[in-house]
């Protein structure tokens, strides 16, 4: 376990940006995949600054567009580590996007990164510890270990060598779909 603890407030990042038109996708929106390769470059630069590490993503865990950004808003994203494992680190992202002409703020999306620490060799290496030091900052370390423990018990459940689908196949009648399996007389 690590001796070295940091506060989550030390490897906090902010950046903000103009959206141009070279990011706008057909319907004039910005696109989303231009807004992701700002969450994982915001997402590096926190995990980077927390582990004092290069860092790579392993995962990107719920990605909630919530609101369309348009062309002129200025977009801000806060990234900060809601969770500490070993050598990974759940960096979350809260964006949003401000017209400028109005002041109006909306709350466009949140997402959950995980990145992990590599040495020169591209080996893992074990992060500082965190150090949690309001209620906000223990309920995102706990909502992590929630959604990691819900990943794994999913894991489980589905990869299970005596996974059967007729278990499910009630659980699925509500759902706009219609199964045609090799060898299926239904």
């Amino acid at each position: 376990m690590s001796l070295i603890f940091k506060t989550v407030d030390s490897s906090q990042i902010s950046i903000s940006e103009l959206m141009q038109p070279s990011h706008s996708n057909f319907n004039g929106k910005i696109h989303g995949g231009y807004i992701l390769n700002l969450m994982d470059q915001i997402a590096f630069a926190c995990a980077s600054k927390h582990s004092e590490n290069y860092c790579v993503t392993a995962s990107v865990n719920t990605v909630d567009f919530l609101n369309p950004i348009e062309i002129g808003e200025l977009v801000t994203m806060k990234a900060s580590i809601n969770y500490v494992g070993k050598t990974s680190m759940v960096v979350g992202i809260h964006v949003e996007a401000e017209n400028i002409r109005t002041g109006k703020i909306k709350h466009c999306n949140s997402s959950y990164f995980t990145m992990v620490a590599k040495d020169d060799n591209g080996n893992s290496i074990s992060v500082p510890g965190l150090i949690l030091s309001d209620e906000n900052e223990v309920k995102r370390f706990l909502k992590t270990i929630k959604r990691i423990e819900t990943k794994k018990e999913r894991q489980i459940e589905f990869d299970n060598a005596n996974f059967s689908i007729e278990d499910y196949l009630s659980d699925l009648k509500p759902y706009n779909i219609k199964i045609q399996l090799p060898n299926d007389d239904s």
